[in-house]
């Protein structure tokens, strides 16, 4: 377990309200190291299991929804993960105003919000626009790991970053399965093992910077 002699004042949680224009990774998790994004916690499941398997590495999370927000740093303190932190907050304003250039290892996306309704597909992660987002934060070599159960919004990832493969930005490499995938896992989110229970696939898909 990551831990050290600071853990009873340790908290995972950042503030919106701390942060003033580029974040320096390396003061706010008080060392230097790789640095992962996840957008989307859930229950933190993908974040405890990787964090414990890569403690040498710094993951920083990005979560909307305030009930799984606190689930996750919670269950984040309780583990002691010192390499772990978490903000509620709009993750493509965030990573816009607040990321800077070539500061991540790995971009991790699994089971968004995939926005059903037609009239909502606006309101999807996964675009043009937030994609060129990621390639300016993602350091050369490095890369995105995404998964959904929603065929249509695969279909959309599949169309966005064959554009930017297209363009030479990116290549496709085989999905890197997590740490806390069980057998039969693809990724080992809370999500997935429910949505196998009810018979949905996994679609996947991986990039890395050129």
């Amino acid at each position: 377990m990551f831990q050290n002699k600071k853990l009873k004042n340790f908290c995972a949680a950042v503030s919106p309200d701390d942060l003033d224009g580029i974040m320096d990774f390396e003061t706010l998790f008080g060392r230097k190291g790789p640095v992962e994004m996840e957008i989307g916690s859930g229950k933190g499941t993908f974040l405890v299991e990787q964090a414990k398997a890569f403690p040498d590495t710094n993951f920083f999370c990005i979560e909307w929804a305030n009930k799984f927000y606190k689930y996750t740093v919670d269950r984040i303190q309780r583990w002691g993960l010192l390499n772990v932190r978490l903000i509620r907050t709009d993750a493509a304003v965030f990573i816009k105003n607040h990321v800077p250039d070539g500061s991540l290892k790995m971009f991790h996306l699994y089971f968004p919000d995939p926005w059903p309704k037609k009239r909502h597909h606006k309101r999807r992660f996964f675009c043009d626009e937030n994609l060129a987002q990621i390639y300016r934060i993602l350091e050369v070599d490095g890369v995105v790991n995404m998964a959904t159960d929603h065929e249509n919004y695969f279909e959309q990832m599949v169309e966005v970053a064959g554009k930017a493969i297209q363009a030479e930005l990116f290549e496709e490499i085989p999905f890197i399965r997590p740490a806390g995938a069980r057998e039969g896992e693809l990724v080992g989110t809370n999500y997935e093992r429910k949505y196998f229970k009810e018979g949905r696939h996994t679609y996947t898909l991986a990039l890395r910077k050129k």
